[in-house]
């Protein structure tokens, strides 16, 4: 009697259809990070598929839906998680958040996707880097993380009462820039420092950027103060 292994079930239509529009996704995620918006073709992303560029136009309809569709499938994935740690962090801290501690709820959240996240993850926040730089860029990270950065707008004003919500927003304005600027991984860090930091040592950023900040927010708050007495 043999051994025959067991048979491969054969994926239903909806279950390729699904595999190759992660595959669209994934190469086109790619080449977006690497070239841009404008320097990427329908032809260019098919090419890297494997398949005949006609074929894309059955899952999207132009290169502008693939961009949209990049950007939406992992921008759901960090604001749920983000929104999840901030209001579990209000939650555990009660009535009394502190800005370091809303911070690292909201970055470490973040850079934790992309420290285990894989290739997959450091593309996308390529990506970001260079499409919040754009105004079409930042409509779609309007769309995707408005309720966010609001809701972490909210903890702040609870930890510093004294800050005005002008400079909580120019805090913020602050501290996106850093963050995009750490997704980009440009590698001037490394070449600045004599490869003392490394562009890509996202837990050496984890461990610093949200104390950073969080000394900027006081600093902020307390030339509000100063203002208003």
């Amino acid at each position: 009697m043999t051994n025959t292994a067991p048979k491969r079930r054969r994926m239903t239509k909806a279950e390729q259809r699904a595999e190759t529009m992660e595959q669209i996704l994934d190469e086109a995620e790619y080449l977006f990070a690497q070239f841009g918006f404008n320097g990427v073709t329908l032809k260019d992303i098919a090419k890297r598929v494997g398949v005949h560029h006609t074929l894309l136009n059955y899952y999207f309809d132009d290169k502008k839906s693939v961009f949209d569709a990049v950007i939406a499938r992992r921008a759901g994935v960090t604001s749920s998680l983000r929104m999840k740690a901030l209001d579990e962090y209000e939650k555990a801290s009660g009535d009394k958040p502190t800005v370091e501690g809303a911070l690292r709820a909201f970055l470490d959240t973040d850079l934790d996707l992309y420290i285990q996240g894989g290739e997959g993850w450091k593309n996308y926040g390529a990506l970001g880097a260079q499409s919040s730089n754009t105004p079409y860029g930042a409509e779609l990270f309007d769309y995707h993380f408005d309720p966010l950065i609001l809701r972490l707008i909210g903890i702040l004003e609870k930890a510093l009462p004294d800050c005005s919500r002008e400079d909580l927003f120019w805090g913020y304005h602050f501290v996106t820039g850093s963050l995009m600027l750490t997704l980009g991984r440009t590698g001037r860090i490394d070449r600045l420092s004599g490869g003392l930091c490394k562009s890509d040592d996202f837990e050496a950023i984890k461990e610093r950027m949200a104390s950073f900040m969080a000394a900027g927010f006081h600093e902020l708050s307390e030339r509000s103060k100063a203002r208003t007495d």
